[in-house]
């Protein structure tokens, strides 16, 4: 293969990596990942970065395994394992299509290691699943 051809393929498979990574529409210097069983789901915080003591909102992009159908539902919630207790607030989760959800009514109350809980429901044949990210805020 010439050079020229070669520079292509690197191109053309750079640009396959690119366009397959999960939650590249959102800020990728505010985007954070939670994965399991070939799921993945990416996140981003508005604002950003992760507010202490104020309300705050998730965009988030869910990418199942190929082949694998877009969950229709999500919910999201938070809590702090080591004190045992979760948020003083409910969220609201607004299906924005093709994977795509906003997630409103998030605060975290103080300052320590939080885990946010995305739980996707059974459907499609799908059985429940739970994927979490643990987030230390000081």
């Amino acid at each position: 293969m010439s050079r020229r051809g070669t520079a292509m393929l690197a191109l053309v498979l750079a640009g396959a990596t690119a366009q397959a990574a999960c939650g590249d529409s959102l800020p990728a210097a505010h985007r954070l990942l939670a994965e399991a069983d070939g799921l993945q789901l990416a996140f981003a915080a508005r604002p950003a970065p992760l507010p202490l003591g104020r309300h705050f909102a998730l965009d988030i992009v869910v990418c199942p395994a190929a082949g694998q159908p877009l969950p229709a539902t999500l919910v999201v919630d938070a809590d702090m394992p080591a004190h045992r207790h979760g948020m003083n607030y409910r969220t609201t989760v607004t299906a924005l299509g093709d994977g795509r959800f906003r997630v409103e009514g998030l605060l975290f109350h103080m300052a320590g290691r939080w885990r946010l809980l995305f739980d996707l429901p059974a459907a499609n044949g799908q059985p429940a699943r739970r994927l979490s990210r643990e987030i230390d805020l000081r």
